[in-house]
């Protein structure tokens, strides 16, 4: 059983933190999910399908999130994340993520995702990636 979320707030963490049935509720019908590097997705039936696939293979490996941050405007939330997640077999994957939900009318309209993975012994601060990019 889950706790249905209420706020923006709660949707976007809910929704980054991969408890999406929470949001579930909260999806505009003509939802457009954004996956920066790849191809979006159109319409709620779609990003539940995605995000069910999702949670499958979720519940076979634990996740640890390192940083989870919350940015709150008037029509749009913003989660900053850095999640570890261990499979099954013990193999570890870091990633970077940002999660933009622009909300219309009370649900979600919009998600923009941009997520990268993070190599273990490189630094993940600002100035480093700003370093790395000269």
């Amino acid at each position: 059983m889950y706790r249905l979320a209420s706020t923006s707030e709660e949707i976007g963490r809910a929704f980054s933190s991969h408890r999406f049935a929470e949001a579930y509720p909260h999806l505009a019908a003509d939802l457009r999910w954004e996956l920066i590097g790849g191809s979006p997705l159109k319409g709620r039936d779609a990003v539940i399908a995605a995000c069910e696939e999702s949670a499958a293979y979720l519940s076979t490996a634990t996740t640890e999130f390192r940083k989870f941050k919350s940015v709150v405007g008037p029509d749009a939330v913003v989660i900053d994340s850095l999640a570890e997640y261990t499979g099954p077999d013990g193999e570890k994957s870091v990633v970077a993520s940002c999660d933009i939900y622009d909300f219309m009318n009370g649900e979600v309209a919009t998600i923009t995702s941009y997520t990268v993975e993070v190599a273990e012994d490189r630094p993940t601060d600002v100035a480093s990636v700003h370093d790395r990019m000269r």
